[in-house]
């Protein structure tokens, strides 16, 4: 899921900075768009992270075998 959310906001974001020519008064769309774009690639890297993390876990049964000891 943190992927997922890193990748959309890095595209909302690159929409906001790129392709939309829209002076607005009381907003700075082009740094609204880069400020999302970095906290799209922040979240990207750390959902990779946790995914990573994750799967180099090795799975605990409780069980305790006679042949480790």
């Amino acid at each position: 899921m943190t992927i997922g959310t890193g990748i959309v906001l890095f595209v909302i974001g690159a929409i906001l900075a790129f392709a939309i020519n829209v002076d607005v008064e009381w907003a700075n769309l082009d740094m609204i768009g880069y400020i999302l774009m970095g906290a799209g690639a922040v979240a990207f890297v750390v959902g990779l992270i946790l995914m990573l993390a994750r799967r180099n876990r090795r799975p605990v049964d409780g069980t305790v075998r006679d042949d480790v000891l």
